[in-house]
């Protein structure tokens, strides 16, 4: 059987190695860590331009501090180097999404079969306590309650697979649901009344709980596929949502908050 202490331990996105002749460490994950979050939640939007000498008084970094933590995030995808002309923030669109959703799928459900394959007492104990502390902020989830509740389902999902055997597919998916994350910030409110996301992770939950793959990766795959149809559908009814803030696209369509 496998176990999770077993497999190396990925580095946690924004970490570099030591270097005490360079920028403290610390500023550069500092740095990193805000302009990513900015950029997740929509405060920075898709395709904005990150000038750096503007971005310095945001962050209160040195200029240099401030290019290191935006060549992470283009190593991320998260930013566009624009050769000389500086860096911009990664655009988003449904052909983008619908690519990132099926390499998510392809991937994610086979970790999750592994991971059930080898699971032990410890894991479903983990996995338990994760899914009752997110189920009880995500019925619904509230405005203020949305970062919380994105920990959560992040941790959720990484449990999911973490006896799968394979520290790589845990760091790849780690950065594929970063990205994902961008797209559920403007989905978020746009389903309610929609879909039922606790619903969704009860399915996935009972089912790996009780060592069933074959129906566990069934309902992963309809959980990851549902937000880029709740976002395509929005759009084919002419909610812009990849041009508004994720604030915006959700008092766009009040029918549906």
């Amino acid at each position: 059987m496998v176990k999770r202490s077993a497999l190396p331990t990925p580095p946690a996105e924004g970490s570099f190695p030591s270097d005490d002749t360079t920028t403290p460490r610390t500023l550069i994950e500092r740095a990193y860590t805000q302009l990513r979050d900015d950029i997740v939640d929509g405060r920075i939007a898709p395709g904005e331009k990150l000038r750096v000498e503007h971005l310095r008084a945001r962050y209160d970094v040195s200029a240099g501090t401030l290019r290191e933590a935006l060549n992470r995030l283009v190593s991320d995808a998260l930013v566009e180097a624009e050769g000389q002309r500086g860096f911009r923030v990664a655009p988003i669109t449904v052909q983008d999404l619908d690519d990132l959703t099926d390499l998510r799928v392809r991937i994610e459900i086979e970790a999750l079969r592994q991971s059930i394959r080898h699971a032990d007492e410890a894991w479903r104990q983990e996995l338990q306590q994760v899914y009752a502390r997110m189920s009880a902020i995500e019925q619904p989830i509230l405005p203020e309650l949305v970062q919380r509740w994105e920990a959560l389902n992040t941790q959720f999902h990484e449990l999911l697979v973490a006896n799968c055997g394979s520290a790589w597919t845990v760091r790849l998916l780690r950065i594929l649901n970063r990205h994902s994350e961008r797209y559920r910030r403007y989905a978020i409110d746009l389903g309610q009344g929609k879909r039922n996301v606790h619903e969704e992770h009860r399915g996935i939950f009972e089912a790996a709980m009780a060592g069933n793959e074959f129906r566990a990766a069934l309902e992963l795959e309809a959980h990851i596929r549902a937000t880029p149809e709740l976002l395509k559908a929005a759009a084919r009814e002419g909610i812009d949502v990849f041009r508004a803030s994720p604030e915006s696209a959700a008092q766009a369509r009040p029918a549906i908050a």
